[in-house]
């Protein structure tokens, strides 16, 4: 089947969806994004990440492009259009099409385009029964790391750098010593006195969806949890590490800068908190194909 996108009011074939050649998103990264996971058709903490994207455009000053609701029946209509039953849904908006100055131009209107794809995000996160490699990276990423914006060049080079090495992330590491978080996760470990650490929110990380879930399921689960910093150092001695994000839900990290973590496998609360957050995706997702959103001329 031929993939359909969104792009500014019209459900198009991907040979035509495109946007104006000065549209800021593309000269300035002047706009924001959100990645969603679709389970069972329907989409997976939809309020949580439109939330963050209400948030992230409020901190930009670029106005709302649509409603809440309509936001939402976009993002189920293009689920639904591309018959998507398991994968993601990428919606980003930008300041809009304008000459190109730096300063914010007058009365623009918001570029808005969704994509959707189907995977399979419990077999493709398969790696979690062996674990899987990290590597550290600078972290030389704009200091408002809280808003999700697409000036992501910092991010894809430690992604890259990953992939080179033969890892499945990069933590960030900040000027201090301390890991921000990964080039496209929440970076966690757990302490010899099975403690679960993640860094605080602050402009320094982006607040993850995922990572808020977590947090809320470690608790029911009695687990201790400390939000802090933590070193490379820390991170090596720990009992178990793992990342987690809309696409790799609950992640073990066995290996950091070819240095086992823990006894070098996937550890005990790892495990436990990815299925109890596959339980909670399962129950947590609405607004997809299966909704019956309002219909939308092409």
């Amino acid at each position: 089947m031929s993939r359909v996108a969104y792009v500014n009011g019209r459900y198009l074939p991907y040979a035509r969806a495109a946007v104006h050649v000065e549209d800021r998103g593309f000269q300035f990264a002047d706009g924001v994004y959100e990645v969603i996971g679709v389970l069972g058709g329907q989409l997976v903490d939809a309020d949580g990440h439109v939330d963050r994207l209400e948030r992230s455009l409020k901190e930009l000053r670029i106005a709302l492009p649509m409603s809440r609701g309509a936001l939402t029946a976009v993002m189920a209509e293009t689920v639904r259009r591309n018959r998507v039953r398991d994968g993601l849904i990428y919606i980003q908006v930008t300041r809009g099409a304008a000459k190109r100055e730096f300063a914010f131009p007058a009365n623009t209107r918001p570029t808005v385009v969704a994509i959707a794809r189907s995977l399979n995000l419990v077999k493709a996160a398969a790696n979690a029964e062996k674990g899987v490699a990290a590597i550290t990276q600078p972290d030389i990423r704009w200091g408002r790391c809280d808003i999700k914006t697409v000036g992501l060049l910092a991010a894809a080079l430690a992604k890259q750098a990953a992939k080179e090495a033969g890892a499945y992330e990069a933590w960030l590491v900040d000027r201090d010593g301390y890991v921000t978080e990964g080039s496209s996760s929440n970076a966690w470990i757990v302490t010899k006195d099975n403690v679960l650490v993640t860094r605080a929110l602050s402009k320094a990380i982006l607040g993850g969806i995922t990572r808020s879930a977590i947090l809320e399921l470690a608790r029911r689960l009695g687990m201790k949890v400390e939000e802090r910093t933590f070193t490379v150092a820390e991170a090596l001695e720990a009992k178990e590490a793992f990342v987690t994000s809309t696409t790799s839900f609950v992640m073990p990290i066995v290996s950091l800068d070819g240095k086992p973590i823990g006894n070098g496998g996937p550890g005990i609360l790892a495990s436990k908190l990815r299925a109890a957050y596959e339980a909670h995706a399962a129950t947590h997702a609405a607004g997809g194909a299966d909704w019956q959103a309002p219909f939308i001329a092409p």
